[in-house]
């Protein structure tokens, strides 16, 4: 069983996982193996009655919260997707588990993330008074990249002349090169003067942490979290999605408002990096020059 466990670590690097979750993803099947051991099971004769345990095991033994157990749980659905690629099961007996046991996982289809009007989106940028804050906000807003993407930045990244930046390649990105306007360049030259009093470390990132490393991705959810909660754009105890705001909400603006904009619809999926899903899309060169005009027509200004 361990070996199964690290064969899907492997697998996990394989596949392009961010180095950050590919140690969460081998310790929850570690936990899960000790709890079967103790039921005299391994992973291939597990069922039902087994998982359904183990969701006890963890809320009432472990005093785990619904979020903890829901992302136990998708963890193992990938787990068991890994053990029936490679033919070790049959097929994945976590997914009609999650669907029936696990709220998030059942209601997700029908709740939406909350998107929020071009006036609020201001309001919550200015409402931020650390510079640094301000200038993670609207970059996520007006770029729509990823939360993985953004603290990867480096200075050497951006480009404040041509007003676009280089993003680190990633399995989930196709397109690397995204833009930014007026507005964001603005700020981001604020935040560089102030960063540079305190890049006393003199690493290369583009964001810093209070002691002066590279930001991680628990600071961006907690720092866009608290300014969301400031401006009554975020309730950090509801689980519903619509009154959670969260850094990939700044992606669900930029995609959406865009579209609003009337940008055309291949031009919004080469600026979020998504793949070409039909075989023809691979012959529908985008030029990088139109692209960036369509970009500047489209994105809402936020008046920051």
């Amino acid at each position: 069983m361990d070996r199964l466990i690290q064969d899907f670590v492997k697998d996990c690097q394989l596949r392009g996982m961010s180095p950050r979750s590919i140690p969460h993803y081998g310790y929850i099947p570690k936990v899960f193996k000790n709890y079967l051991e103790g039921q005299g099971v391994d992973f291939q004769t597990v069922d039902k009655d087994h998982l359904r345990g183990f969701i006890e095991y963890l809320r009432i033994e472990k005093g785990a919260a619904g979020k903890t157990v829901e992302n136990y749980f998708a963890v193992l659905s990938t787990f068991y997707d890994y053990l029936t690629f490679e033919g070790l099961v049959s097929s994945n007996p976590v997914l009609p588990i999650r669907r029936r046991y696990l709220r998030r996982y059942k209601d997700n289809s029908m709740q939406e993330r909350q998107l929020i009007s071009v006036e609020a989106m201001g309001r919550l940028i200015n409402s931020e008074m650390d510079i640094r804050n301000k200038a993670i906000i609207a970059l996520l807003a007006k770029t729509g990249i990823r939360r993985g993407e953004l603290i990867s930045l480096d200075v050497e990244d951006v480009d404040l002349v041509e007003m676009r930046i280089k993003l680190k390649p990633t399995a989930k990105r196709t397109n690397r090169i995204v833009f930014f306007d007026a507005e964001t360049a603005f700020i981001l030259r604020r935040w560089l003067k102030v960063r540079e009093g305190r890049n006393k470390k003199g690493i290369p990132a583009l964001f810093l942490n209070a002691m002066g490393d590279r930001l991680d991705r628990g600071g961006v959810l907690l720092l866009v979290g608290e300014a969301a909660r400031r401006v009554g754009l975020h309730n950090p105890d509801s689980e519903r999605m619509e009154d959670r705001f969260s850094p990939h909400c700044c992606r669900h603006f930029f995609t959406t408002h865009l579209r609003r904009a009337g940008m055309r619809r291949e031009f919004i999926q080469e600026l979020r990096g998504d793949s070409r899903r039909e075989a023809i899309d691979i012959y529908d060169h985008i030029d990088l020059k139109e692209l960036k005009e369509a970009y500047l027509a489209a994105i809402p200004q936020l008046g920051i």
